[in-house]
């Protein structure tokens, strides 16, 4: 049995860069395994805003540059073709600073904020950059050695051996298939099936196979099977799967035939010259704001189709099984419903249904209140009379980060920045354990996971509610508020840990 120092479960952003943290401070014995068959181009783009590019950079400086280059390039695409033209300035006139502009369902601006990197580092001490989220992930996986990130690896069970000083990971892979960690998606590709879920119901389709670390960082997402085995039989077994949280998402990334006039109509009424545009029923005072209306982010980017992505408050089975025609069929009497202008409804009705996404978001909350009694991670608060449930984030050799820790939607762009935040505190811990030469001393193990948790849940209970109240540039006090609190982090003390 292969045996580490550190496996991380889950080769998201978060995880990855949680693994190459802690080979920058000299944890190199570690793997990260993940569940995917193959690296695929999925997920969709990342706003990495002050606070995660700030960690990034504590992190790792090269993946922080090279992060900033694949944004850079995703704001900006190169023209299909550029041919040799030499230009002028009449020819090549000087490019105006992007905008993300949130406008009424009145097409009345009503707030707006830069999209370039330096205009945000002049405000907060550090910018901002968009990514795809498969971009995110490449550039940092190909920062670790290749045979250190192994795909075809669902973990299915974790088992501590005391006797021996370690935990055991068992994972299960199919054998039907050739595991290539850095294999591009490509059509042919099946969608993942229905892998067991213990040793016991394992066919001679699968493998299974064990790994033995000192410590394991569960990074595998909201519904973390990590987090559902450390709460099972537990009094915080009703926190083993995430909640919903009211609100979904239905989305076109390309819709492919548009008419020109509805372009045009498109162009000079919505977008303007910005690429990306949120509509919402917010009024220019910023007072008179419903949750419940929905939310539309439009975007069109040089060179690329129109898109969408409209947050909607909804009862999860009114869109559980829904996919193409039938979302729009969702979508567009919602819309109507809501005074949504009539281009708007125009570009939704001719989605291509082949490109349509539906996802409902999911919360696991960082702090619950609630009237029962539980044991010492809650705490009572005296003026409500309720106990503040903080379903624990580590359990011995085991510790949660990123969206298994605190998972939620993504109305303020934080998950990621938050699950990089979450990197840079444990990977920080975890080699100081490391350079004491703690690997055996659970009781530093659990110092270090306390001091990691005891750090970051508060903030993340702000963030959560924040999240939930979906803010936006138009509560300017609020905003200017949230903002300080969020993009100004000062990290010594979580580099000093």
């Amino acid at each position: 049995m292969e045996s580490y120092d550190v496996v991380v479960i889950g080769a998201g952003p978060v995880g990855l860069a949680t693994a190459i943290g802690l080979r920058k401070r000299g944890v190199e014995n570690l793997l990260v395994v993940d569940r995917t068959r193959a690296f695929r181009q999925v997920g969709q783009t990342v706003d990495l805003l002050p606070n995660g590019l700030k960690a990034l950079k504590y992190l790792d400086s090269q993946a922080y540059e090279q992060i900033k280059e694949f944004g850079n390039r995703f704001l900006n695409p190169k023209p299909p073709s550029e041919g040799t033209v030499r230009t002028t300035p009449e020819t090549n006139p000087s490019k105006t600073t992007p905008e993300w502009v949130y406008k009424n369902l009145r097409g009345e601006r009503i707030s707006s904020f830069s999209l370039n990197y330096d205009d945000w580092f002049k405000e907060y001490g550090e910018g901002r950059t968009s990514i795809s989220w498969y971009n995110l992930q490449t550039a940092l996986r190909e920062l670790l050695p290749q045979d250190r990130v192994r795909s075809n690896h669902r973990c299915i069970n974790i088992v501590d051996e005391s006797e021996t000083g370690y935990i055991r990971v068992d994972c299960v892979s199919d054998t039907t298939i050739e595991a290539n960690p850095y294999a591009y998606w490509s059509e042919e590709q099946k969608p993942e099936e229905n892998l067991p879920q213990n040793l016991e119901t394992i066919s001679q389709k699968f493998e299974t196979k064990s790994f033995r670390a000192k410590l394991i960082i569960a990074a595998d997402g909201i519904n973390s099977t990590v987090r559902q085995i450390l709460y099972k039989d537990s009094p915080y077994s009703a926190f083993v799967k995430p909640e919903y949280s009211g609100f979904a998402a239905t989305a076109c990334s390309q819709i492919i035939d548009i008419p020109d006039n509805l372009k045009s109509a498109l162009e000079e009424s919505i977008f303007q010259g910005s690429p990306l545009v949120t509509i919402r029923n917010d009024e220019i005072s910023g007072e008179d704001f419903h949750m419940e209306v929905p939310r539309m982010i439009l975007s069109h980017r040089p060179n690329a189709p129109f898109g969408y992505v409209i947050h909607l408050a909804l009862p999860l089975e009114t869109l559980q099984g829904k996919s193409g025609k039938s979302l729009i069929d969702i979508v567009v009497p919602v819309l109507e419903k809501a005074g949504f202008p009539d281009v708007i409804k125009q570009l939704v009705s001719l989605s291509t249904p082949a490109n349509m996404r539906q996802r409902p978001y999911y919360i696991h909350h960082a702090s619950v209140a609630d009237s029962l009694q539980l044991p010492s991670t809650s705490s009572r608060d005296t003026e409500n009379n309720l106990v503040k449930i903080q379903p624990p984030w580590s359990l011995g050799r085991v510790v949660l980060v990123g969206d298994a820790a605190h998972g939620m939607p993504p109305f303020m762009a934080q998950g990621a920045n938050q699950g990089l935040e979450d990197a840079l505190a444990i990977a920080t811990l975890i080699a100081n354990v490391a350079g004491e030469k703690g690997w055996d001393d659970i009781q530093a193990i659990t110092q270090a996971f306390e001091k990691y948790e005891h750090f970051r849940r508060p903030f993340m209970v702000r963030v959560q509610q924040a999240t939930l109240q979906q803010l936006s540039p138009s509560h300017k006090k609020e905003w200017q508020e949230y903002s300080k609190l969020v993009y100004c982090r000062n990290y010594d003390q979580m580099v000093g840990a």
